[in-house]
């Protein structure tokens, strides 16, 4: 077996499950979301704290899923696994 290949479809493949990050973070923020929007209708005086509360944690989640989607960019365009063969 070609080392190489190896390599290069061992990344595409780890590329793909970092792709994967996303689906949590999106499956996460719409839980919260909805959970905001509960709360909301139960507390409308506290509309403004629970809002930036929940815009804070999906800022935090979404960060997730961008470093998923940088390190997925890295192995399938700039892959430094291939230096070491």
């Amino acid at each position: 077996m070609d080392p190489k290949a190896f390599v290069l479809g061992m990344s595409a493949l780890s590329a793909g499950v970092c792709t994967l990050s996303g689906l949590g973070s999106g499956l996460g923020q719409g839980y919260a979301a909805g959970k905001a929007a509960e709360a909301v209708a139960r507390q409308p005086e506290a509309r403004g704290s629970i809002l930036s509360t929940m815009l804070i944690g999906g800022a935090l989640a979404e960060t997730c899923s961008i470093y998923g989607l940088i390190i997925a960019l890295i192995l399938l365009m700039a892959n430094p696994l291939l230096a070491l063969i």
